[in-house]
């Protein structure tokens, strides 16, 4: 039996010298028997090895017999590879079948033009990953979160969890999804939002988290999931303005980061990723310019996905586009308006798009509990329903402001996806709910 606490990836045979013995392990992507030789290409998560076995080998025949994908660990010699692409290949001394595929295959996952449909490929997604194109989103993904989690901790920020349990509406409106909490009935969150902002007053002033989110959102579009991971910071003494630099500066640090740790990644699924530019327009600027441009807008109403769209092929659609100071009403309860003046058109609320979408929204929230009942009470909400999330501004609370980032609609624009699905391991919508 092959002792597999020795194997070593296929990368590290072509560092090892010639002559060597080595245990590799992975799955078989293709067999050949040619004669008295015999071919096998095995694929780990490194890259590829070709094994090679010669009339040497008293199996030959049961090679044949190994089916696509079967898993198997070897036991081989690295010699010099005799292909055209040079490098190092293994001759075959001893193989171990680890685990028979099954055939056919559910789906083809590999090759550079898959045609199999994205539903059916989510369907056989334990599959669907083997290709390296699609592993590279998730290399990727986990890069972003990983230079989120530095950029702000370098920053001097303090990571924070919050439930994902709740008792009640975190933001108002009934897009939540019930749950039984043994004789009660919950919600899951469908943000951090309040927990955040009593964070900050608690103290720690500035403050940062990813977290699971859920949104009872009838949508079926390329962009939106009922259930996604946010990123998230919440900063005492800040206003609009502050946030939005956070904001610009993180992104280009993560983009940045990307480039530089996901170089083989990024040139299979995005190749023409840059760092973005940034470009600053106040909301009554966004709506003029999409009218100049005869799009049918009218002031006081939200940007939506094609406004988005019309956006980013103006501004360009690799930069960060900030668009500030929005109409206080198309902004939730509690994001402050100008001048803390309850009656003001302008909120000190903004929204960022990046790739020809919406990135992230955020703003100076209230802190002052008269306009933060005032502002419930106009958005048709009870303050008693918001009792607590209201006093804990009667004791002491400093201005502060904030944003989220969906991860998955940033994986999505920095791996060039047209589809946020491609951005989640197991995608969650109205439809899906496996595997």
């Amino acid at each position: 039996m092959i002792n597999l606490s020795k194997r070593i990836t296929t990368l590290e045979v072509q560092r090892t010298r010639l002559g060597s013995e080595v245990v590799v392990a992975g799955f078989v992507e293709q067999t050949k028997l040619l004669g008295k030789m015999a071919f096998l290409k095995l694929r780990d998560r490194e890259g590829y090895v070709q094994i090679v076995a010669t009339s040497n080998y008293p199996k030959m025949k049961d090679l044949n017999t190994i089916s696509r994908e079967s898993v198997i660990s070897i036991r081989g010699r690295v010699k010099k590879s005799k292909a055209r692409s040079g490098g190092k290949e293994l001759e075959l001394i001893e193989l171990n079948l680890l685990s028979r595929a099954a055939t056919p295959l559910p789906i083809e996952f590999l090759g550079k033009n898959i045609e199999t449909d994205l539903s059916k490929r989510l369907d056989w997604r334990f599959l669907d990953m083997r290709n390296k194109k699609i592993q590279a989103i998730f290399e990727i993904k986990a890069e972003i979160a990983r230079a989120f989690r530095e950029f702000f901790r370098n920053e001097g920020f303090t990571e924070i969890w919050t439930p994902s349990i709740i008792s009640s509406s975190s933001e108002g409106g009934t897009e939540l999804f019930e749950a039984k909490y043994f004789n009660k009935k919950v919600f899951l969150a469908q943000s951090p939002q309040l927990y955040k902002q009593m964070a900050v007053m608690s103290n720690l002033e500035k403050v940062f988290m990813i977290s699971p989110v859920w949104r009872a959102e009838p949508h079926d579009t390329h962009k939106h999931l009922n259930e996604v991971r946010q990123m998230d910071i919440e900063v005492a003494f800040a206003g609009q303005k502050e946030v939005i630099n956070y904001l610009d500066r993180c992104v280009k640090y993560i983009v940045r980061s990307v480039l530089k740790n996901c170089k083989s990644q990024v040139a299979l699924v995005n190749p023409g990723l840059k760092v973005p530019a940034s470009k600053y327009i106040s909301y009554d600027e966004a709506i003029a310019t999409l009218q100049k441009q005869k799009f049918k807008i009218k002031w006081g109403s939200d940007i939506s996905s094609e406004a988005e769209q019309k956006l980013g092929d103006i501004f360009g659609r690799d930069n960060l586009l900030h668009i500030h100071n929005w109409p206080s009403a198309e902004k939730p309860f509690y994001i402050m308006p100008q001048g803390e003046n309850p009656s003001a058109k302008y909120s000190e609320g903004f929204d960022t798009e990046y790739g020809g979408i919406e990135l992230s929204s955020g703003g100076q929230r209230v802190h002052i509990p008269v306009i933060l009942e005032k502002q419930l009470k106009e958005r048709g909400l009870k303050p008693k329903d918001f009792k607590r999330y209201i006093d804990s501004f009667r004791y002491g609370a400093p201005p502060h402001a904030g944003w989220s980032i969906g991860l998955e609609r940033l994986t999505m624009i920095i791996t060039g996806r047209a589809n946020i699905r491609e951005s989640v391991l197991f995608p969650r919508t109205r439809d899906r709910l496996t595997p």
